[in-house]
């Protein structure tokens, strides 16, 4: 053999060793979830997202939910949403606010420390959220679309935003969401009563970090029951035990709040509130924030006044009149809303094509993700119809309130896996 043969021998064999490392790396959860980690980390360094600008007395820093946090670590307990000594609060669901309050307690409030790690507490759940993108992406269509889903989720600058600029509850309840579809497809195959106190636990702690979720949590049981029922396994006693976890959960802090409100209050109580920053005169479909507590003095001193319990009904009277007035504008705002969810909702950006490029890429997210969703279920693929619940029910409270493109993320992984999959139809078909 003469060299130039041997050293062509030399890259078959590299190249054949490269192609075997990636098959071996392209499935494996470890190397998934470090590199996303790695890259999200590396984002937070190199961008200083971890120095958050002290204006508004560091409100930025977590805003309400930095706000309790700081209060708790102050030993004031779970109040003071907007910063002002205004007492016990139930604006926020308290699983982050704590988990900011450790932070706090441990590494300071408000300190930088304590951003560093608390986006990288974000990171992790972030970075988490592809192992439950593969195994969803994997049971209802294939391996192919499961890789492609997972490292589009580990390498895809646009979701790292949330977890490396926010502090909040955004990619918690991503990894909670996408975790909580799996265990739907999977508890007809598993036996025995340990996946349904499973479920029912994952809901709990769901409900306690974003109460919006459980939007999806009658789809996601009922479905689970039906495809148990299609193979006539029985779910009657799984069913109440799940039912009981998730009770015993979220009872706790319902019992807090009546103590502490006199009244029933499911986990959080200022829905009136957000109602009205989304519906009233100069409602155009997005969020009003200068009626904000934190943006309005004449706002926050009706909220010391009043209390937060008499504010938050004062606004929901408020925006409950404004639509009752004239239901046709009401239904045309709450179409505004559709747009603006799934297209963006109107950026104010110095520079105007940016805006429009990020709307537009915003935009065709959402429609190769409906494009995807009506293939699948036209293929009739296992869980397609699981998808469909929670396209449909999860965003529904923001046609009524407002939008936001943080209010998406929650489901980002489920629109990644469904865009995926209607990409790797198309290069099929091409092939």
């Amino acid at each position: 053999m003469d060299a130039q043969s041997a050293a062509a021998a030399s890259r078959t064999g590299a190249l054949y060793r490269l192609l075997d490392k990636w098959v071996r790396i392209r499935t494996s959860f470890f190397w998934m979830v470090s590199i996303a980690l790695v890259l999200r980390l590396g984002w937070i360094i190199l961008g200083h997202t971890y120095k958050f600008k002290p204006a508004d007395n560091n409100f930025g820093f977590g805003w309400e939910m930095g706000r309790i946090g700081a209060a708790i670590a102050s030993g004031r307990g779970f109040s003071d949403p907007f910063g002002a000594p205004t007492g016990p609060t139930a604006w926020e669901p308290p699983l982050y606010p704590y988990l900011i309050a450790a932070v706090f307690h441990i590494f300071g409030i408000y300190s930088r420390t304590s951003a560093f790690v608390l986006l990288t507490i974000n990171c992790i759940f972030s970075a988490l959220t592809c192992v439950p993108i593969f195994l969803v992406a994997r049971r209802i269509f294939s391996e192919k679309v499961a890789v492609g889903s997972a490292w589009t989720w580990a390498l895809l600058p646009y979701v790292m935003f949330w977890c490396t600029r926010w502090v909040w509850e955004t990619s918690l309840s991503a990894l909670l969401m996408t975790t909580i579809v799996w265990l739907a497809l999977t508890t007809e195959a598993r036996e025995g009563l340990r996946p349904w106190a499973e479920f029912g636990l994952l809901w709990g702690v769901a409900a306690l970090n974003s109460t919006v979720l459980i939007a999806f949590l009658p789809a996601a049981g009922l479905w689970a029951w039906y495809r148990r029922a299609k193979l006539r396994k029985p779910s009657l006693r799984g069913v109440c035990l799940s039912s009981v976890v998730f009770i015993a959960s979220v009872v706790p802090w319902t019992a807090r709040n009546y103590r502490t409100f006199g009244k029933f209050i499911f986990i959080r109580d200022n829905l009136g509130a957000e109602l009205r920053l989304g519906n009233g005169t100069g409602a155009d479909g997005t969020w009003m924030q200068y009626l904000h507590p934190t943006q309005d003095m004449y706002a926050m001193r009706q909220y010391q006044a009043w209390g937060e319990w008499g504010y938050i009904e004062n606004r929901k009277r408020s925006a409950l009149n404004y639509m009752e007035a004239d239901y046709p504008r009401f239904a045309g705002l709450c179409v505004k809303r559709f747009i603006y969810f799934w297209a963006g909702p109107p950026r104010l950006a110095q520079i105007w094509w940016l805006a429009q490029m990020k709307n537009s890429l915003f935009l065709a997210s959402s429609v190769l993700m409906f494009w995807g969703l009506a293939r699948a279920l036209r293929q009739r693929r296992p869980g397609a119809w699981l998808l469909f619940w929670l396209i449909l029910l999860y965003p529904a409270v923001y046609y009524v309130v407002y939008p936001g493109q943080r209010y998406r993320h929650p489901i980002e992984p489920v629109i990644a896996i469904l865009g995926v999959y209607l990409l790797t139809e198309a290069r099929r078909k091409t092939a």
